[in-house]
């Protein structure tokens, strides 16, 4: 079900808010006067997110919050409750990245990378729930990414935790269903390569600049798709054509499509300099209260068409191989 009330009236939880798709979110939802609560870990730039939501005419509270700890994350639902009346809606959309080699990341990396991403997106959920419920229905949003639904080498921890918050909402949104509670809605997003600060804050121990894979789409773009998700939720929803089109090729021809992927994305998301083996943001905050990353010449049509192309291709040799040989290749 959608949110029970207007925008204008409803009142939203934003965790990851104080830069890329979290800050553009918020301030799509402040130019229609919702109210928002921003949730990270960087509370200067919480604080210049929630100023520019306040101009765009909307209201907005500031709650610094590591989603890790799940007794901060139920203050953090208690604290909006308290403030604005009710909690509408959810926006679990926290996250860290590491990129190496499977066998090459520190384990405490890996580690993090899942409590903040998996873990952090069930502690909001368990917070989110009782409060939707007293205010008669909502709208929880996970954001996934692709990458729930498909794999790219050298993200291992990554992969596995967005796997698991796609597996995480199903088996949610069936309890809720079975047990009475279907006025809550539970989303799913799965955006595209998206224009956001995470790839410079990124850990990266592959020796060389992390870059974002093309097409690579405007943060807009995924906070419009959430904003569509609130008045109408979806179970699962892509953000930008290409996670779309990348998505359908997997269900179609996994295994030469898995290929294809690996092979493009070994190519594509890395840079020409050289970079030190460091940890980034993930343990240490650094955001700006910026949506884009700077990553604007990478959004080349050419290379939608290709990529689009190449995926095609994939799909009709499996067609034709599976004809021929009556299963497809591992």
């Amino acid at each position: 079900m959608p949110l029970t009330r207007s925008l204008a009236d409803a009142t939203v939880v934003i965790t990851g808010a104080s830069s890329g798709i979290g800050t553009a979110t918020a301030y799509a939802l402040a130019r229609r006067g919702s109210a928002v609560v921003l949730a990270a870990r960087t509370e200067p730039a919480l604080r210049e997110v929630a100023r520019r939501c306040r101009e765009l005419g909307g209201r907005a509270l500031v709650v610094p919050t590591d989603v890790t700890d799940p007794a901060a994350v139920q203050r953090l639902a208690a604290t909006a409750a308290a403030e604005f009346g009710r909690v509408d809606a959810w926006i679990n959309n926290a996250a860290v990245g590491v990129v190496g080699l499977f066998d090459e990341i520190p384990l405490a990396e890996f580690r993090r990378v899942l409590e903040v991403n998996l873990l952090g997106t069930a502690h909001g959920l368990r917070a989110a729930l009782p409060h939707l419920g007293a205010a008669g229905g909502g709208v929880v949003v996970n954001n996934a990414s692709m990458l729930a639904e498909v794999a790219m080498p050298y993200q291992s921890a990554y992969n596995a935790a967005k796997h698991g918050i796609r597996g995480l909402a199903d088996t949610v949104r069936q309890e809720l269903r079975v047990t009475g509670r279907g006025s809550i809605s539970v989303c799913t997003l799965l955006p595209a390569t998206v224009d956001t600060p995470f790839f410079r804050h990124t850990a990266n121990h592959t020796g060389r600049e992390l870059v974002p894979p093309p097409p690579v789409y405007p943060p807009e773009v995924v906070a419009e798709t959430i904003v569509r998700l609130l008045r109408r939720p979806r179970r699962e929803a892509y953000a930008g054509g290409a996670a779309r089109l990348i998505g359908l090729k997997w269900r179609l021809a996994p295994a030469l499509v898995e290929r294809f992927l690996g092979w493009y994305a070994h190519r594509t998301q890395f840079g020409a300099a050289t970079e030190w083996d460091n940890s980034g943001n993930v343990f240490q905050p650094d955001a700006g209260a910026v949506p884009e990353g700077g990553w604007h010449g990478r959004r080349r049509q050419l290379v939608r068409i290709t990529t689009a192309f190449g995926l095609a291709a994939a799909g009709t040799a499996l067609a034709a191989m599976t004809r021929r040989k009556g299963r497809a290749p591992c």
